[in-house]
């Protein structure tokens, strides 16, 4: 490319004769050095390459005016969706330019509302985050749980909610957990891990999860064991509360696959055993809502898209169960009882319906919706009379809405004023075919008036991952990027949930070289249809996304001129060795297994850079405090590429700092973020430098 005619001077990345033998096959780890962060080699490793990437990121002309513009269309009221417990609601909101979303409480929804909880209080710079909400049944106490600097670790404290007051109870080590409060509100149940070591904390295996009670008033030292599997020690254990108080549900979860376990304990009996009332991991089963002994789940047992089925639990044999609502063409993602009615919610080619069913299942009502996008909510208790929910698409601000469950009537309950024009750019829904035939949906958005010249800079956004559906949403950065002149496009890839459990396992294990070539086929249709060319396409994805992108650069560098991984996977033979990682392996496999490591082996974006190959230009992105991602992923893979990498499109890693997978993450932090991935693009792929 003309601006480019000059690689960066890249920092020294020393390699290490290490070595390990998988099944046979010996393969190279040089930069293994880098998996430990604490290390003085790997500070000042770390500390090279951002003063490398920001030299680069500096001589951009435009890129204050795109952090401008970024946070002049972020300040917006953001609302989230209002919920009620006892006789109080609760909402959150964010004035706009808030580092972090405000927790309000008000006892009629025409009152004044009151702050109850803001995280912004809590460190100078936004770092510490609200992640963990449980209120009382009768609204007086409210746990919640605080992370820091984006961790996953979180420490719950308990507030009354009347004074704004905080009592004296502390739980620590608590991850992947929420919380759930007895009906009594004299405590709560909750899932932790023993404490770790505090300098390893962020990388060492997460193993042993355990469900306590903790009792108000009581030091942590004092909580119950209510439930641990010492011969299990992948297991971890959601517990909650029936709605009407008498059970507590243990849902068993191994690793990241949606087959779950059910068991569950008489609250009435305080000697009461746990019983085992789904013990075999062979499908999913979500608790909706019981009558008495009738408790009602959704699962996807022999009904990949899901259905609605009743289990009585003093008969619960198979033979004994009752189809509710039956498996449809659409996929089943959620449901609840209202106005003592089931409402499903459903999606139709990734997009949202909302249908109603009385208790036995047959068919009331659909919710008619704004239009064609995503809505979510619908929150509330079994006779609730009322509920909300928010509708979104990719140039419609999410909007609350107030639904009477009744009448069937929605109505506007807070609107978003966004500083620009939404009649003015459209999204369209496109069908293409992947290489086996697979037909895939993908979204395209883009300003009114595009010309179709192949001229048009693109961001191919994907995931294809641990069944998660990619469904129609409002983002400011996205309309920068189309105020740009740019289309954002947005494939359905296989391995996510947009057609149920037989979509999410066409893209996992040995079928995870489905998702790459549907990705691929994406951009190839993006081409072929004069939306963009290679020279104006760019790759992005997080986390499985950013697995994505280092796989598709990795086996296609010719077809993309720039690629943004962001907190990846890009080690496949090691992931399962830090924090969470061995969760996956449900859904990639272990290179433990010797019928798993060739395959993983295959398309390990580290493992398959070859040396003398010109890749895409690339800004990888990560954090120190990533405990999802470890960014030694991250880290292993810019030094490999910057080694392989031949040509003067510039390879780089950008490193924030207090920053962690993605939750939490200030405000401030996203919008310098994404201006810097933007600014990267206007420079390599010679965009016309102008922003609205």
């Amino acid at each position: 490319m003309s601006q480019l005619r000059q690689a960066p001077i890249y920092p020294t990345s020393q390699t290490v004769d290490h070595t390990d033998n998988y099944h046979g096959t010996v393969v190279s780890d040089p930069y293994r050095w880098l998996e430990d962060p604490h290390s003085e080699a790997a500070k000042a490793w770390i500390e090279a390459q951002n003063q490398v990437t920001f030299g680069f990121l500096n001589q951009i002309p435009i890129r204050e005016q795109l952090k401008e513009r970024l946070t002049q269309l972020w300040n917006y009221e953001k609302f989230g969706m209002p919920f009620k417990q006892g006789d109080r609601y609760f909402y959150y909101k964010n004035d706009g330019l808030q580092n972090q979303s405000v927790l309000y409480t008000l006892p009629t929804l025409e009152a004044e509302p009151r702050v109850l909880l803001d995280p912004n209080q809590l460190s100078e710079d936004g770092t510490v985050a609200l992640t963990g909400l449980a209120i009382s049944e009768d609204a007086s106490l409210m746990a919640y749980a605080l992370s820091t600097a984006g961790s996953d670790w979180k420490e719950w404290k308990v507030r009354n909610v009347e004074t704004g007051e905080d009592l004296p109870d502390q739980i620590k080590w608590s991850k992947f957990s929420g919380a759930d409060w007895t009906h009594d509100g004299k405590g709560f149940f909750y899932s932790r891990y023993d404490e770790p070591n505090e300098t390893t904390k962020l990388e060492d295996a997460n193993y042993y999860q355990k469900l306590y009670y903790h009792r108000l008033g009581t030091p942590q030292s004092e909580d119950v064991l209510v439930y641990e599997r010492p011969d299990q020690k992948e297991w971890g254990f959601s517990g909650f509360v029936t709605e009407d108080g008498r059970y507590l549900i243990i849902s068993v979860w191994l690793g990241t696959d949606p087959k779950n376990l059910v068991f569950y304990k008489d609250l009435a009996d305080p000697n009461s055993e746990v019983v085992e009332l789904i013990n075999q991991f062979e499908a999913s089963y979500s608790l909706i809502n019981n009558d008495d002994n009738v408790f009602w789940f959704q699962t996807d047992l022999e009904a990949p898209r899901r259905r609605v089925v009743a289990i009585d639990i003093t008969a619960s044999d198979r033979q004994n169960w009752r189809e509710i609502i039956p498996q449809a063409n659409e996929t089943l993602e959620d449901v609840v009882l209202l106005n003592n009615q089931f409402v499903a919610s459903y999606l139709k080619d990734a997009r949202t319906q909302i249908k109603i069913f009385d208790l036995n299942g047959a068919f009331i009502r659909e919710v008619a919706l704004p239009g064609v996008g995503s809505a979510g909510g619908f929150g509330g208790k079994r006779y609730d009379t009322e509920t909300f929910y928010s509708y979104t698409s990719y140039t419609t601000p999410s909007t609350i809405y107030r639904y009477n469950m009744v009448t069937g009537e929605s109505t506007v309950f807070r609107q978003p004023q966004v500083d620009f024009d939404p009649d003015g750019y459209e999204t369209q829904q496109v069908f293409y075919r992947s290489p086996d035939g697979t037909q895939v949906p993908m979204f395209i958005s883009y300003k009114k008036g595009l010309t179709l010249d192949g001229n048009n800079p693109t961001i191919l956004y994907g995931y294809g991952g641990f069944n998660a559906a990619l469904t129609p949403g409002f983002s400011p950065s996205n309309v920068v990027w189309m105020e740009l002149g740019g289309v954002y496009a947005v494939p359905n890839l296989r391995g996510g949930g947009e057609y149920g459990e037989d979509w999410h396992q066409a893209g996992m294990k040995q079928k995870k070289q489905n998702v790459f070539d549907d990705f691929i086929a994406a951009a190839e249709w993006l081409i072929a249809n004069n939306y963009t060319s290679t020279r104006k396409l760019a790759i992005s994805g997080g986390s499985n996304g950013g697995l994505l992108v280092g796989a598709c650069m990795t086996q296609r560098p010719e077809l993309f001129a720039a690629a943004l991984p962001a907190v990846g996977v890009m080690d496949m033979l090691r992931f399962h060795k830090f924090t969470i990682g061995w969760a996956w392996c449900s859904e990639y496999g272990s290179a433990d297994n010797p019928e798993d490591f060739p395959i993983l082996y295959a398309y390990s974006p580290l493992h398959n850079l070859k040396p003398g190959t010109a890749y895409p230009a690339t800004l990888i992105t990560t954090a120190d405090h990533d405990d999802r991602v470890v960014p030694a992923h991250s880290f292993k893979f810019a030094a490999a590429l910057q080694a392989a990498h031949q040509g003067a499109a510039p390879t780089l890693i950008r490193i924030e700092t207090k920053a962690g997978h993605g939750a939490g993450k200030p405000t401030a932090k996203i919008i310098e973020e994404v201006a810097d991935r933007f600014a990267f693009l206007v420079k390599v792929l010679e965009m016309p430098i102008s922003v609205s």
